[in-house]
């Protein structure tokens, strides 16, 4: 169970997740909004905003990150195929390669040059630990789509399946 303190409160994360989920499960059966909150007995708006916070807009342009990853060129064949706009994948070979290469001024300066760029699409799907992806979901403050392919730090590339990727950019293409 994973609980978060605010004052005299005892929060648990996993109520939380598991309501959403009987929400989300219960539209995508079908039922309205209205129905589904009266079933729950909560407010149709909070449903409605739940949705919108989850929206991934359809057919904007696409970036794609990732690191450390096993299978980058299985990856890149995918992308390439979707015609998706921007990307950048590393292993962890290339990741350290492209730490060590640089002063620290210019890594810095190479990196805010990354973030700028990435920061034109309009989603980002982003292939990473789970803390990475935390701080690329704050650092962007757009639209991410996070794939967590391990708990930080990881330290060996990490396979990923071509099919889920493949299945996402088409599903934001759409």
């Amino acid at each position: 169970m994973d609980f978060v303190r605010i004052g005299d409160k005892l929060i648990s994360r996993n109520k939380i997740e598991n309501f959403i989920d009987r929400i989300l499960e219960m539209r995508v059966q079908g039922l309205s909004q209205q129905e589904v909150a009266k079933h729950l007995n909560i407010d149709r708006s909070f449903i409605s905003r739940l949705e919108r916070l989850g929206e991934v807009r359809k057919g904007q342009r696409i970036a794609i990150v990732g690191f450390p990853l096993k299978n980058k060129e299985e990856l890149q064949e995918v992308i390439e195929e979707e015609g998706v706009d921007f990307h950048l994948l590393m292993t962890e070979e290339e990741r350290w390669q492209f730490v060590r290469e640089k002063s620290g001024l210019e890594l810095f300066n190479e990196i805010m040059d990354l973030i700028a760029k990435v920061r034109a699409y309009d989603v980002v799907i982003f292939l990473g630990s789970n803390k990475r992806i935390k701080f690329i979901e704050a650092l962007l403050d757009k639209e991410v789509i996070s794939v967590e392919i391990g708990k930080s730090p990881i330290e060996e590339d990490k396979y990923v399946d071509p099919s889920l990727l493949k299945e996402i950019i088409q599903k934001v293409k759409a």
